[in-house]
């Protein structure tokens, strides 16, 4: 279990009564900005503190991992300069009623803050440009004995959730959503002949005319080197539903793999950087891995990806994989 802070003063009322957490990929100016970065590498169970109007008004118990999500409807007006595609984690949340302010206790919570990454300032107000943040368990601690009983009872289910939503994740039905309305819009399209439009729909599963070009490049599972066709899955890099009609047909925007392994890419367990070697996500469980075939006690190098293939990894990289990037880790969370 890791504990987080959030920074909710625009959004809270929508997130906490949606149950999740939703922020932009990145700056208005096109940079990374860490405190979005840090929403990849959430994971069940774990503990996050609402910082809303001065207190720790909620807490919740993260129920998912990060996953790519459209801004959310009832957003509204509320940062109105954010990007329309980002980062969505589900998340039980319960409103506090000792809603504690840490500036009138932060005698006790300055000692635990960290040096790079805080939430606070040393006199106790809140950083307006924090969103989410990873906090050291000495900080929640502290927390926990201010808030009281609520806060020991959150705890303790976290400890629960961790395993029940690792065994049957929550479904991801914004992600449906958001495929089925391109989908739909894509058949209503009447600029795209019939048989252009059962080939773009076909390969939302990863079939048709798009498996045919997969195979065409792709022989084997670049994991488990499977190569009987019927054992895999043409799985797409750059996901479907943020493709170009000419990108989801594209040969070179897929990889054959195995059920397992096409899962654990899928939902950005795992990636591959251009050189071909395996990069393993930091929320992705070891030993999960390896029975699933994936090598994680030492370097995997898959063999080399085409210069097409490459620009496709770019993006999984950059938008699939759970993983913080140009992030400079605290030395405490090394």
């Amino acid at each position: 279990m890791r504990y987080w802070w959030v920074n909710q003063n625009q959004t809270f009322r929508q997130e906490i009564d949606g149950g999740y957490l939703w922020s932009p990929k990145r700056n208005k100016n096109g940079n990374r900005n860490p405190f979005y970065e840090f929403m990849r590498e959430v994971s069940p169970g774990d503990i996050v503190f609402s910082f809303c109007d001065t207190r720790i008004a909620a807490l919740g118990i993260v129920s998912g991992y990060c996953r790519e999500s459209p801004k959310p409807e009832e957003f509204g007006a509320a940062g109105t300069n954010w990007s329309q595609i980002g980062w969505r984690v589900g998340v039980r949340w319960q409103r506090l009623a000792n809603a504690i302010r840490p500036k009138d206790h932060i005698a006790i919570l300055r000692q635990e803050l960290a040096n790079k990454y805080a939430p606070l300032t040393p006199d106790g107000n809140g950083l307006q440009s924090v969103y989410l943040t990873q906090i050291s368990i000495g900080l929640a601690s502290a927390l926990f004995g201010l808030i009281g009983k609520e806060a020991s009872g959150v705890a303790d289910v976290g400890h629960e959730i961790s395993k029940i939503e690792r065994d049957s994740p929550a479904p991801e039905r914004d992600t449906e959503e958001w495929e089925q309305r391109v989908e739909v819009a894509i058949a209503g399209d009447t600029a795209i002949r019939d048989t252009e439009k059962t080939a773009l729909i076909q390969a939302r599963r990863g079939q048709g005319v798009f498996r045919v070009n997969v195979c065409s490049i792709e022989r084997a599972c670049r994991i488990t080197h499977v190569e009987r066709m019927e054992h895999l899955i043409a799985s797409h890099v750059q996901p479907w539903r943020d493709s170009t009609n000419e990108q989801r047909l594209d040969g070179e925007n897929g990889l054959l793999l195995t059920p397992t392994v096409d899962h654990l890419f899928d939902k950005g367990f795992i990636s591959f950087e251009n050189s071909g070697r395996l990069i393993v996500s930091p929320v992705a469980d070891q030993r999960s891995l390896k029975h699933m075939g994936v090598e994680t006690e030492a370097p995997v190098n898959v063999g080399t990806f085409s210069q097409g293939q490459r620009r496709y990894l770019d993006f999984h990289r950059e938008n699939v994989l759970c993983m913080a990037r140009g992030v400079v880790r605290r030395e405490s969370e090394a």
